[in-house]
């Protein structure tokens, strides 16, 4: 008995040789190589970005909180420079808030509660100034935070301006 050779002919056309089918595994791995790389670079600028919209809120509460301490002195306001940071004091009812920077980190102080908080770790540049205005001393406070992520492409500035309740 001999086989039927349009069987074996119409199988030997049909099938996938080898060497397509290792050019398929090829391509599949680059796809899912460039897959890889794109989905990972998405998720480290995600991650960027959540800190530095962490950043920014806190320097926004921290800049809140020192206009607010700045509307509510009831004295003179004094800015002290050394060589290891700046320190603002300002004194309220019967206590006295100090704003120290010093080796890139904010610290408010509270004269009656012998406590230091962090307000901001990162800090690059604070600098509080005063400025004559009409019948007002104003108080401008520049800030610049450090992004924790090199990956971050937003410069973190903030310029916050306050003045005191009673001139």
């Amino acid at each position: 008995m001999k086989p039927r050779m349009d069987i074996a002919t119409g199988r030997r056309q049909s099938g996938v040789t080898l060497i397509e089918c290792l050019v398929y595994v090829a391509v599949l791995g680059i796809l899912l190589g460039i897959g890889t790389a794109a989905f990972y670079f998405c998720w480290d600028h995600t991650q960027a970005t959540i800190c530095s919209a962490d950043e920014i809120a806190a320097a926004l509460r921290a800049g809140e909180g020192w206009r607010a301490d700045v509307r509510a002195a009831t004295g003179t306001i004094l800015k002290t420079t050394t060589a290891a940071g700046e320190t603002v004091a300002i004194p309220e009812k019967g206590r006295e808030v100090f704003y120290r920077f010093a080796a890139g980190e904010l610290r408010r102080d509270v004269s009656v509660q012998n406590h230091s908080r962090l307000l901001l770790a990162n800090v690059k540049m604070s600098a509080m100034k005063t400025e004559m205005r009409a019948n007002v001393t104003a108080w401008r406070w520049e800030l610049e935070v450090t992004p924790r992520r090199k990956e971050a492409a937003v410069s973190l500035r903030f310029t916050f301006e306050a003045a005191p309740a009673t001139p």
